[in-house]
């Protein structure tokens, strides 16, 4: 059984090998108070090891995903010490990285708007899912700050190109052109078609091996920090590991005698 931590700001739902969380301060459209960078450092503390745990969903309650940075705590911060900037600016910096590495697969789930460093968050996601008539910006540039921690996931997710744009120009965009742009995997034309998406990425999710999804993920963030001529053995040793492995082994055996897995899951109706 998963094992999930207390939050002040964030709703922890578990559900079939699934957890959901929730940014909960909807009366401020769900800022990144220092307070939420918080719990969501402690969530991706607490779930990474856990492989029980298939897979996060990121959504807002009230019907907005998130609104960005705490301008309130910006201001203060504006006339102070600059370390306590620079501490606030690492610690989201951080955040972001765990939460960009995280081996389960994290889905985006994005209602209303999601703005500023809240879609820096979404653009950390694995997969990210919105309403065609939600909200978008890298606001940063029009009130005088720039997007820096989320710039390299921007610029992961939409490309270089595209995320240079939208971040220079702090321009406003709606989901439909956010699925074009690369911003959004998919985009829903009403809340049903968002939850069935959803629930398709999830039952996707569940006919993987988690051990596997957690390697994939490795792969992933190695490769591009691995030297050329290193590439090829990191592969190898990445395939092999898991080859050679209970998955692995699980996984050609079920193939072989025509069955599924140990780890195939159906989600419920």
């Amino acid at each position: 059984m998963a094992t999930l931590p207390k939050t002040q700001t964030l709703a922890l739902d578990f559900e079939q090998g699934w957890l959901t969380v929730w940014f909960n301060q909807p009366e401020r459209r769900n800022p990144l108070t220092d307070e939420a960078v918080d719990d969501l450092a402690t969530v991706i503390a607490s779930i990474k090891d856990q492989r029980d745990i298939r897979g996060m969903t990121i959504r807002g309650k009230g019907g907005f995903f998130c609104a960005g940075g705490d301008l309130k705590g910006f201001n203060a911060m504006a006339s102070g010490a600059t370390d306590e900037s620079m501490r606030m600016s690492r610690r989201i910096g951080h955040v972001l990285a765990e939460l960009n590495a995280l081996p389960q697969v994290t889905v985006a789930v994005i209602e209303g708007a999601a703005m500023a460093g809240g879609l820096g968050v979404a653009c950390c996601c694995d997969v990210t899912v919105g309403m065609h008539d939600a909200k978008f910006g890298f606001s940063e540039t029009r009130i005088g700050i720039t997007p820096a921690q989320i710039a390299r996931y921007v610029l992961q997710k939409c490309g270089y190109s595209t995320g240079r744009r939208l971040m220079l120009t702090a321009a406003r965009f709606k989901g439909e052109e956010a699925g074009r742009l690369g911003v959004l995997d998919f985009v829903a034309t009403d809340t049903t078609e968002l939850e069935q998406i959803e629930k398709r990425v999830k039952q996707d999710v569940l006919e993987c091996a988690p051990g596997a999804v957690a390697a994939c993920n490795a792969l992933i963030m190695g490769m591009p920090q691995t030297p050329d001529e290193d590439k090829v053995e990191f592969a190898a040793t990445n395939f092999s590991d898991c080859l050679q492995g209970d998955e692995g082994k699980e996984g050609v055996a079920s193939f072989v005698e025509k069955r599924k897995p140990t780890w195939h899951t159906e989600m419920e109706s």
